[in-house]
């Protein structure tokens, strides 16, 4: 029986639980899925229960994925390319091997006939969701970004990392409260939490004219996934404008943590099922 769970903070909002147990179930396969949340403060102390409790594996999401980086022995791709993981396998000596499945499920959301060759994008947020957004738009061939967040001094971080992992795309950096015309970016990335459920879920992080000035042609996708329509998502449609939710990102990366964990490929559209009716 495969024990996995998750840890951040905080959780209440989460469904991971329900949508891994969909996932366990469509493969036959028995286990628990562990619902822990872990404050920065608490990491390394979940850590040793972890270790000392026999998982085998589990999923890290905010505000952990940068610094449970500290904490691995070895990592993929995609953890090195990005700078922070969701996804923990924990090997038979007890190690822990790192992964990065956001960015396989934020590529894996944007429809195939999506075209963003040498066009140009819009992140708003510099946290480690941007990262998995930077390296998901690079591998389809963006080349440019802005980002847009509350506090540049604190994400200086991000930046020159992604510059140095990125050079031949082109970053700014702007504060959120002056946002730009946007009207240039061919899909515009919400990477904060704004609009999330119990977190400013009445609000959105852009101005309703910032969406009127937008190109019929820009995609709006918004990474938060509770709920499903979140106000922006709503808004967005009601211009016309193309839509991915942050749900499609979710139950892609969560396949592809199971696929990692047990060898075995999930039954995607029950995943989803459950995600719906657990929101």
């Amino acid at each position: 029986m495969f024990k996995l769970g998750i840890i951040g903070y905080p959780l209440g909002h989460s469904v991971s639980a329900v949508i891994q147990k969909a996932g366990l179930e469509s493969i036959g396969q028995g286990g628990v899925y562990d619902v822990m949340e872990t404050s920065p403060e608490e990491l390394i102390n979940r850590i040793k229960y972890i270790k000392a409790n026999g998982y085998n594996g589990f999923n890290v999401t905010i505000p952990l994925k940068v610094p449970m980086s500290l904490f691995l022995d070895d990592i993929d791709d995609y953890a090195n390319i990005a700078g922070c993981v969701n996804t923990i396998k924990v090997m038979e000596d007890r190690s822990f091997y790192g992964y990065n499945t956001d960015i396989y499920g934020f590529k894996k959301a944007i429809p195939t006939d999506v075209d963003l060759k040498g066009k140009s994008a819009s992140i708003l947020g510099t946290g480690g969701a941007s990262r998995a957004a930077v390296v998901g738009l690079a591998e389809r061939g963006i080349k440019a970004i802005d980002f847009y967040t509350r506090n540049i001094i604190n994400s200086r971080q991000t930046i020159e990392y992604v510059r140095a992992k990125f050079p031949n795309i082109t970053f700014n950096v702007y504060q959120i409260q002056n946002i730009r015309s946007l009207a240039e970016s061919s899909i515009i990335v919400n990477a904060t939490p704004i609009g999330m459920k119990g977190f400013m879920a009445d609000q959105m992080p852009l101005e309703p004219a910032d969406l009127d000035k937008l190109s019929s042609e820009t995609i709006i996708y918004d990474i938060v996934y509770n709920p499903v329509k979140t106000v922006l998502i709503r808004e967005a449609q009601k211009r016309g404008l193309r839509t991915i939710t942050g749900l499609d990102m979710l139950i892609y990366q969560a396949e592809r943590a199971l696929e990692i964990w047990t060898e075995k490929t999930p039954d995607v559209k029950l995943m989803k099922i459950a995600a719906l009716e657990a929101l």
